[in-house]
């Protein structure tokens, strides 16, 4: 497994025969090793090997053509279903031996919202299912309070990103109200009274 393969050098390129299923002679031992029968190499990357000109994998590199054409197939991984990504959360909370279907429901939904939102084009950050474990870690760490676990997952963004997001999480989950606000001329009023010593 070479994972996050686009995070490599060109010097990946000696990889070369093994991807072709041919045997490597390892100077330092003197030895050639072949591979077994059933023996495959697989490559994770972000990017596909091209490369990341947004800004959102940093450190990433296009990779050379001739390397990517060693891969016969690519799979193509995108976000589990609903009821797949609400499995996984469930099973984050049990570990701890919480149950709340409800606030899984309500993160799942969420991030379906903002992955669609992203994938228009109206916001330019996304809330990965790590990023829901994460939530649901926090939730059991900050006594199941669902506000603080996500906006102390949310704190990696930047303020309107934060901002948004915990907006439209409050939309949906009523549980969550905003702050009321004191209205103006109570304020004033207040600031005016005589306090007594």
């Amino acid at each position: 497994l070479l994972d996050e393969v686009d995070l490599g050098s060109n010097k990946l390129m000696c990889l070369q025969p093994v991807l072709e299923g041919k045997a490597v002679y390892l100077k330092k031992t003197n030895r050639v090793v072949h591979p077994a029968k059933g023996f495959n190499v697989i490559a994770t990357a972000n990017t596909k090997g091209k490369g990341s000109d947004d800004g959102r994998f940093i450190g990433t590199n296009v990779m050379n053509e001739a390397f990517l054409e060693r891969f016969s197939i690519t799979l193509e991984q995108e976000y589990p279903p609903a009821k797949t990504e609400a499995k996984i959360l469930t099973n984050v909370l049990a570990t701890s031996s919480i149950q709340d279907p409800k606030f899984v429901g309500l993160l799942v939904q969420w991030a379906e919202v903002v992955r669609k939102s992203f994938m228009e084009g109206a916001v330019s950050e996304i809330i990965s299912t790590r990023r829901l474990v994460h939530i649901c870690e926090a939730y059991l760490i900050f006594n199941k309070n669902r506000e603080k676990a996500i906006q102390l997952c949310l704190n990696r963004f930047d303020m309107d990103t934060k901002n948004s997001f915990m907006d439209l999480y409050k939309k949906i989950d009523a549980s969550i109200n905003p702050e009321v606000v004191q209205p103006i001329e109570d304020t004033v009023k207040a600031s005016t009274e005589e306090i007594p010593f």
